[in-house]
């Protein structure tokens, strides 16, 4: 697969690789250089935020003790 590099240094990865590597819009990936010369392109997993982080400043209305528990728990 071949790309062209802008000349502001962006490149579009092909769709097969970031099918592949389940890279979405906005995703993070991380460029390897290996022993042998050749670069290694790897989607970058960042860590998963808790639940509550993810629930901060979201929440509207009242909601029961057991349904934020449940989030927590990651039963949603």
């Amino acid at each position: 697969m071949i790309t062209t590099m802008t000349s502001k240094g962006q490149v579009t990865i092909p769709k097969k690789l970031r099918d592949y590597l389940g890279l979405k819009p906005g995703a993070a990936v991380e460029f390897e250089l290996a022993d042998d010369g050749q670069v290694v392109l790897k989607s970058a997993r960042r860590p998963r935020k808790s639940a509550l982080a993810r629930l901060r400043g979201s929440i509207k209305g009242r909601w029961t003790t057991d349904e934020i528990m449940a989030l927590t728990r990651g039963e949603h």
